[in-house]
């Protein structure tokens, strides 16, 4: 159980107005996710002191609060935990467990038969992959909601279910992961906020963990309200960044909120300050699908401009991304030189690791003498193992191991199989190759050595000159479209992954002299990379770069 800190949840309930001098007591607050209390305990002592304010009886606040979790043990320690606070705060213990049976359920969220109306929609939303989602479930919920698209984690199905139960009033903030605001399976949210809601303001938290145990996922804090003729859906956004996510700074976020407009150009004017939160306003926002990218005014005016001018990279040349072979088990399926004799040759593909792209020399690749084992025949089927002899032994001798993976279990008639399928061909086809996880964007050509192991991203292309094109993707103007949509872990790694390279824009061939192409070629060729971002820069037709804020090896 993974709890938000104290400073980051009282933060949250002051953006939402749920705060003590208000009178609480017409108001419904829901947490959806309550787990052992991060949210509801901070709440009900402000609904409390509300109470004791407005001389509210706390017997009459049995339908001011609900919070739901799935998890028996978890929502049994946050009932015993607020019917304790109840009892400190002079409740009778009669009126405290009644309070506490009507606030807590015990059910799926997604699921169970919660009415409309709630004020004030607070917490943070598990985070629970596509994959970890038991398949009868999952298609219940796709059954019920249209935004859990593609391979979306289970907080877009919670922000949608939540979105449904706020009052015309209703207000919203949850704090989850931000990959849902820039990737693919968030489109569909994006979209239904932008037609149906008002952004009330973003806050960006990836440089620091704001959670008691550090976790794996880029979190964010936004919120939103019912789109009312009240409201000003004109106004500017405030988009906070908090590089450490202190009291303090949480403190300092509060006041920045309170009055955006006011204090935009103050604190745009210094966007390098430590420890202190940097306010952008943004006059308009993000319309339909649209990523929400963020960051340096200048930059962005070159990323739209970029945009407008020049096609995606899969519009030119027959060029295409993918990425490379993932077999479940790769200490059984990948093989050294040695141990690839005891293997049939025609079954053996030679393999490059996303190691092997340090191991450069004159910006040529090493042979690493990885191979990787086709299970599958040319018409794409799984492969006749007792064709087999050696091939066949050798899965006989670790059939346990290969057996307990979930595609094995998927295909017991072929359990030997690799996840993915080999294509032979792949192999020999001349192709540029980037790690799906750096610090820049990292690109290598092979002529036509080589299969990409499944950390390695691959572009193909028929009709553009790949060292040409290696030369325009080293480039800091390449990166500016991976830097912009793509998601960036703690310590500035990017993930590469193909909906991102998917989203650079590169210009068209026939738009390139036959000497900048050539110069292009030579400097990709030697490692030039200053050389290459003036090149790129006369490619793409750009007089002046805005600062980079991203560093490259």
């Amino acid at each position: 159980m993974v709890l938000t800190q104290p400073q980051v949840v009282r933060l949250m309930l002051d953006w939402v107005g749920y705060v003590q001098n208000r009178d609480l007591f017409g108001l419904r607050f829901l947490e959806p996710s309550c787990g052992q209390g991060a949210f509801v305990l901070p709440a009900v002592e402000r609904l409390l002191a509300s109470a004791r304010i407005h001389k509210r009886n706390p017997a009459e606040l049995g339908n001011a609060l609900l919070a739901v979790d799935v998890d028996p043990q978890q929502i049994e320690i946050a009932r015993e935990k607020t019917l304790a606070l109840l009892l400190e705060n002079g409740v009778s213990v009669h009126t405290a467990q009644r309070l506490v049976s009507q606030w807590f359920l015990c059910d799926d969220f997604l699921l169970s038969p919660i009415a409309q109306g709630f004020d004030v929609v607070v917490g943070n939303p598990p985070y629970v992959r596509y994959e970890q989602i038991p398949k009868k479930l999952h298609k219940e919920y796709r059954a019920r909601f249209s935004c859990l698209y593609d391979r979306a984690d289970l907080y877009v199905a919670f922000i949608e279910r939540a979105l449904s139960l706020l009052s015309t009033r209703g207000v919203l903030a949850f704090i989850c992961a931000d990959r849902w605001t820039r990737n693919r399976y968030g489109a569909p949210l994006r979209k239904l906020l932008s037609e149906q809601y008002v952004i009330r303001g973003y806050l960006d938290l990836s440089q620091r963990s704001p959670f008691d145990a550090e976790v794996s996922a880029y979190p964010s804090i936004f919120s939103v309200a019912q789109r009312t003729a009240s409201n000003n859906i004109t106004a500017p956004v405030p988009v906070i960044a908090l590089p450490t996510v202190s009291e303090k700074e949480c403190n300092q976020t509060m006041e920045l909120l309170r009055s955006p407009c006011q204090s935009a150009s103050e604190t745009e004017s210094d966007t390098s300050s430590h420890g202190s939160p940097t306010l952008h306003l943004h006059p308009t926002w993000f319309q339909g699908e649209e990523p929400w990218v963020f960051g340096d005014a200048r930059r962005l005016t070159l990323l739209r401009k970029l945009e407008a001018e020049h096609p995606l990279l899969e519009e030119c040349g027959n060029i295409r991304v993918g990425i490379g072979v993932a077999t479940g088990n790769d200490s059984l399926y990948i093989l050294s030189e040695e141990d690839a004799k005891q293997i049939e040759a025609d079954r053996l593909v030679p393999l490059i690791l996303r190691k092997d792209l340090d191991k450069l020399r004159d910006g040529k690749i090493e042979n690493g003498r990885h191979f990787v084992i086709n299970t599958f025949a040319e018409n794409g089927q799984p492969i006749c193992l007792s064709s087999y002899p050696l091939l066949h032994s050798y899965f006989q001798k670790h059939e346990a191991d290969i057996r307990k993976r979930h595609v094995a279990k998927r295909n017991p008639n072929a359990w030997f199989r690799t996840i993915d399928r080999v294509y032979p061909e792949l192999q020999k086809t001349p192709k540029l190759l980037i790690p799906d996880i750096a610090n820049f964007l990292q690109v290598v050509f092979d002529p036509g050595h080589h299969y990409p192991h499944h950390n390695l991203y691959h572009i193909t292309a028929t009709d553009v000159d790949l060292e040409v094109l290696g030369g325009l993707l080293s480039s800091h103007l390449a990166l500016l479209f991976i830097s912009s949509y793509a998601v960036q872990m703690r310590g500035g790694a990017f993930r590469f992954q193909a909906q991102y390279l998917r989203k650079i824009r590169i210009p068209k061939p026939a738009t390139l002299s036959s000497k900048l192409k050539e110069d292009l070629r030579q400097a990709f060729r030697t490692r030039d990379l200053t050389t290459l971002d003036k090149l790129a820069q006369e490619a793409y037709r750009i007089e002046t770069m805005p600062p980079i804020a991203y560093k490259r090896a």
